[in-house]
C-alpha cells in the first residue's frame, strides 16, 4: 500500500480567499474538525502547503 498522510481541518474557511476554499474543498473536507486520510504524493504535500493556516498534518504513515 502506499504511503498515506492524515489531515485535520481544524480552522475555519471563513473570510478567506476563494483560492484557499477551493484547496480545502479538493482536499475533502466537509465539516470543520474532520479527519481525511489522503495518498502522499507532491501534489497532496502541495495544497497541504498552501493553506496551514486551515489544516494540520496529524500523523504521516
Amino acid at each position: 500500500m502506499a504511503n498515506t498522510i492524515k489531515i485535520q481541518y481544524y480552522r475555519s474557511k471563513i473570510a478567506t480567499p476563494v483560492k484557499h476554499k477551493l484547496v480545502v474543498k479538493g482536499l475533502g473536507f466537509t465539516r470543520l474538525n474532520q479527519i481525511v486520510e489522503r495518498e502522499d504524493t507532491p501534489s497532496i504535500r502541495g495544497m497541504v502547503k498552501a493553506i496551514p493556516h486551515l489544516v494540520r498534518i496529524v500523523e504521516e504513515n
